[in-house]
């Protein structure tokens, strides 16, 4: 994992936030809600490859 990686997932969250704001403020409470879960569905898909790498080394330590 790299620290672009990590890079990536803040700007993801400064972006996310400050969208939310915004809506949050103009009372569109909704789409501030849907915003933020399409952020983290987002940074979720960018982690799932090291995630199941994370669990095939378990895997491969244990030797299951």
């Amino acid at each position: 994992m790299g620290v672009n990686l990590i890079f990536k997932i803040a700007a993801v969250g400064i972006l996310v936030s400050v969208i939310c704001q915004v809506l949050k403020h103009s009372g569109r409470e909704e789409q501030a809600f849907l915003t933020s879960l399409a952020g983290l569905i987002l940074v979720l898909f960018w982690m799932v490859p090291y995630i199941y790498q994370l669990f095939e080394s378990i895997k491969n330590l244990f030797a299951l």
